[in-house]
């Protein structure tokens, strides 16, 4: 799924996409990683910006990484199953 040449800096560029609606979810600003075992759990993207910035965002999206169906060159497509997310996503 992933090339070895791949690093968590190239997510950064890279627009995540829920494949069961189509919907921008915006582009992934944190991993989590277990470092004892070397895997990567979840990829994270911040919450949405309301009202120019001066209320607070809403919550983080946190996709499981299990989520993850494809990592293509410019997107990432993820089946988040369900609208909004916040958090984390419900098992599949």
């Amino acid at each position: 799924m992933i090339n070895r040449s791949d690093r968590a800096s190239d997510f950064r560029r890279k627009e995540v996409i829920d494949i069961s609606d189509g919907k921008r979810l915006g582009y992934i600003t944190d991993v989590e990683i277990d470092l004892e075992k070397g895997v990567v759990l979840s990829v994270i993207i911040p919450g949405k910006r309301r009202f120019f910035g001066l209320l607070p965002p809403t919550d983080d999206i946190v996709i499981e990484w299990r989520r993850i169906s494809k990592i293509g060159d410019d997107i990432i497509l993820v089946n988040a199953g369900y609208e909004g997310a916040p958090q984390s996503m419900p098992p599949l």
